[in-house]
């Protein structure tokens, strides 16, 4: 294998590295709209059941500043989230130009002194590159999948609604 397809190797592994980060990315990003979501429904279950020995000053008030709570960390965890993968992708490109220009220097510097050590290294470690190439795609596979269950895209097809759980539901 030459420097050029090992070059190629560490590229796939680059980027499968990126992806698996930017899933969990997206998966800290679901978790914590879920967590906003939970907190609100427990901020009105309280509010609902102490509402008779509040005014309705204090009420309004609770409400608008639970409102203005959830309104902040929504903002927050999205600009954050959105940063974090910007930040990801750049440094993908960047170590995949810098793996793209390794090489590049690799082969030039074999043409003009004749040497092919480094062909040879690339040989020596292409097979070790391929298998851990095919672990982080598995890995950023997985990932994946992690991340959409997080996000609930699976919840509807492995879990169905029981009468219990419609109950529980009304009742909260």
């Amino acid at each position: 294998m030459s420097a050029k397809n090992l070059s190629t190797v560490a590229t796939d592994l680059i980027g499968s590295y990126g992806n698996t980060v930017l899933n969990v990315i997206h998966a800290y990003r679901a978790g914590g709209e879920r967590v906003v979501s939970l907190l609100e429904q427990r901020w009105n279950k309280a509010l609902k059941q102490s509402r008779t020995e509040l005014t309705a000053e204090t009420a309004k008030n609770a409400s608008a500043a639970q409102a203005a709570f959830s309104a902040y960390y929504t903002k927050g965890l999205l600009l954050t989230t959105s940063g974090a993968e910007q930040v990801v992708s750049q440094l993908v490109k960047v170590a995949e130009a810098g793996v793209e220009r390794a090489a590049a220097n690799a082969a030039l510097f074999e043409e003009k002194t004749g040497v092919t050590t480094l062909n040879t290294l690339a040989q020596a470690t292409a097979p070790g590159a391929l298998a851990l190439s095919k672990l982080a795609a598995q890995i950023e596979q997985k990932s994946a999948t992690l991340a959409g269950k997080i996000a609930g895209d699976h919840k509807a097809a492995t879990k169905r609604s029981t009468a219990f759980s419609q109950r529980r539901a009304k009742a909260a």
